[in-house]
């Protein structure tokens, strides 16, 4: 019973909260709504056993991703009033879309419930002896790990690939010389000008 309590405030949380990121009309706000749909779904992936996606999720999401879309947001000055000229507009495609998204995840979770191996499904996906997250682990650095590797490789070659267009060498282009820096005196930067009075510019 508080399982099934807690599951349908969780739901009921993630769903209210989704609908003023998009309606809020204060780009804060809708932020901080996002902040909680991302919290709400990570006690509804812990109702599931999956405590290490609700980890990862509170982590990366709310951690990183939307603390940056806030300080974005309350940084930038953003006519907000300009872009949400033609959501009335556009409401008609958004709600057609968005039918069709539901129909989409109805039609799949039909197929699943009625699928022969549903029952065998909603077991639980660990054994009783070992938590989600060492399960992940074995899993991910036993059988898959040449593939682990291999995506980290990608991502090393993309990041050293990401540094060396960004420290090519422009003509005109003006760069920070840390030696040159450092090494000067106090001569070469300051003027010292003895101005009579009377003879400065008013």
């Amino acid at each position: 019973m508080l399982s099934a309590v807690t599951f349908y405030l969780l739901s009921a949380t993630a769903v209210f909260s989704a609908m003023m990121v998009v309606l809020a009309k204060n780009p804060v706000r809708a932020v901080l709504f996002l902040i909680l749909v991302f919290f709400s779904a990570a006690g509804l992936f812990i109702l599931l056993g999956a405590e290490f996606l609700a980890m990862i999720l509170i982590i990366v999401y709310v951690g990183a991703v939307a603390v940056l879309f806030l300080f974005v947001v309350m940084m930038l000055d953003i006519d907000f009033a300009q872009l949400k000229e033609g959501f009335i507009d556009n409401a008609p495609l958004g709600g057609l879309v968005a039918l069709a998204l539901a129909g989409i995840l109805a039609t799949t979770g039909l197929g699943w419930v009625s699928a022969d191996n549903a029952s065998s499904a909603l077991q639980a996906p660990t054994p009783g002896d070992m938590t989600n997250v060492a399960a992940l682990g074995a899993v991910l650095y036993d059988r898959y790990v040449f593939f682990f590797q291999i995506a980290g490789l990608v991502l090393l070659v993309a990041m050293i690939g990401t540094i060396v267009l960004t420290l090519r060498h422009r003509d005109g282009a003006r760069r920070q010389d840390m030696h040159a820096q450092v090494t000067r005196k106090r001569t070469d930067c300051v003027e010292i000008v003895d101005i009579k009075s009377g003879e400065g510019i008013g």
